[in-house]
């Protein structure tokens, strides 16, 4: 069984799909000792922060390049320029706007175009580039039973979930594992504003418990916090009219 340590040292580069993401910057920091690094975000500038973050941490060396998640057919490319890819943390994703969503479908498509097509767009071709190592993707338990208050961005999570599974027991027997995150509320840049709900985490908690999973050397969906499986097991069988009133 491999320690998170060890897969740390491992060769080969991370790369960070949604450079920006305080999720995916607590577990670049945790994996990067020794490696190069390529951050991967709109505009591929506005960095430094993040670079120093990684260098401070033991990177080896950092890039940085222009990535729209919504141009499918770039996806590729970035992942080949990017170099032998062995730790791939897919975190980009927007919340949207649900009010807005509700009565304009270019919303409702934008936040399913950005949480769920390009997620599987981007899955797929890691799935298919990457010869070994681990791949970092987040689900949320607001897919696990949408609620009315934001059913848009939940649909995209299950959607999501219901990929990762499939793709989990596709890479099964591989050198390839996926680590599939299941948060509850995470207070960070993304839910700036927001009050936090119950069981809610930090992003450095998330990336300590993907990161675990990951040194074990398998695929894995995790529930951060543990607990919060238990409340996961409710939420299914909550009658739809009490449902339907739960807050986000």
């Amino acid at each position: 069984m491999r320690s998170a340590a060890a897969a740390a040292a491992r060769p080969g580069t991370v790369l960070l799909l949604g450079a920006r993401s305080d999720i995916g910057g607590e577990v670049t920091a945790r994996v990067c000792a020794g490696r190069e690094v390529v951050l991967a975000a709109r505009g591929g500038a506005g960095l430094g922060d993040v670079e120093k973050r990684l260098l401070d941490a033991g990177a080896a060396g950092v890039r940085a390049v222009d990535f729209d998640a919504t141009d499918l057919e770039s996806h590729r490319r970035v992942v080949r320029e990017a170099g032998e890819v062995t730790t791939a943390i897919v975190a980009f994703g927007i919340l949207g706007d649900q009010a807005l969503a509700e009565r304009d479908e270019r919303e409702a498509a934008r936040i399913a175009a950005v949480d769920y097509l390009a997620q599987v767009s981007m899955l797929t071709v890691l799935a298919d580039e990457m010869e070994r190592g681990e791949i970092y993707a987040f689900s949320s338990i607001a897919g696990w039973r949408p609620r009315r208050a934001n059913y848009v961005y939940g649909s995209t999570k299950a959607g999501l979930d219901a990929f990762c599974q499939g793709l989990m027991d596709r890479l099964h027997g591989t050198s390839l594992h996926l680590i599939l995150a299941r948060p509850g509320f995470v207070i960070g840049s993304m839910t700036e504003g927001m009050k936090p709900a119950v069981m809610s985490v930090t992003p450095d908690v998330v990336a300590d418990a993907v990161v675990a999973a990951a040194g074990k050397g398998r695929s894995a969906t995790v529930w951060i916090p543990r607990r919060l499986a238990a409340l996961a097991a409710v939420m299914r069988i909550v009658p739809r009219p009490i449902w339907r009133r739960m807050p986000r």
